[in-house]
């Protein structure tokens, strides 16, 4: 008995060992902009736009880059630089064992998709992957994710932060599970985030005016959100301005 127990001890202090060596300890990425806030209650200001849009534009969006662009994929392990670890990493690759979380459009009865629900933007994912420690172990699994917008007014670029809450995996023994767990997180938290949802052309305006012979600019100075039902509604606010001749 005490042979076992020193034995699943060796396990999991090894599995930790690999997870610090390849993936690193977990860290918060410092989230890019600053958070996008809720509409004034007193209204909106002059100068302001709304942008809404619904849960059909956003699984519409997911399923055109799942059926004609591929399936995001994310690395769970980084290669060490040099040295054993790096041949490792690289025999893992070449023995059709890669370290990856691979999105999927659908599994275990949870569809990959965006639901606007109680003011909050949640993010439903289903994956599959595999993680070479010792030997290749597959997986598969769902995650509860969330995104929180945040705005970066000198970038002119609206962000998603996607926050993982949970994930669970199927079939996995308890041992291995929390584990996979953490390396699934790590990499959809580390490796996706920021998501540029909105950026240059896209939020800020330039509308040449030929009769007058110049150009009216328009540069996002603030952006508001709010959830109403099952549709995003973006408040954009401008601060306009003019220039004589054509546009630069």
């Amino acid at each position: 008995m005490r042979y076992v127990l020193v034995l699943l001890l060796g396990v999991l202090v090894g599995a930790v060992l690999v997870y610090i060596f390849f993936v690193g300890a977990p860290r918060a990425r410092q989230a890019v902009g600053e958070p996008v806030r809720a509409p004034d209650p007193s209204g909106p200001p002059p100068g302001t736009a709304v942008v809404e849009l619904d849960e059909q534009f956003f699984n519409t969006l997911l399923g055109t880059i799942f059926q004609e662009v591929g399936q995001p994929t994310f690395r769970l392990a980084s290669a060490a630089p040099g040295g054993a670890g790096r041949a490792e990493y690289v025999r893992a690759q070449a023995g059709g064992c890669p370290n990856q979380v691979v999105l999927t459009p659908e599994g275990g009865g949870v569809r990959t998709g965006v639901r606007l629900v109680n003011n909050q933007m949640l993010a439903p994912l289903a994956f599959t992957g595999s993680y070479s420690l010792g030997q290749c172990i597959n997986f598969r699994g769902t995650a509860e994710a969330s995104i929180d917008l945040r705005f970066d007014q000198a970038a002119q670029t609206l962000y998603g932060q996607l926050n993982v809450a949970g994930v669970t995996l199927e079939g996995m023994s308890p041992l291995l599970s929390g584990l996979i767990t953490v390396f699934v997180q790590n990499a959809i938290n580390q490796r996706v985030n920021p998501l540029t949802l909105m950026s240059g052309e896209q939020i800020s305006l330039s509308v040449p005016v030929q009769a007058a012979g110049g150009t009216l600019r328009a540069r996002a100075a603030d952006i508001r959100s709010d959830i109403q039902n099952g549709k995003l509604r973006l408040h954009i606010t401008y601060d306009f301005g003019g220039a004589k001749g054509a546009p630069r």
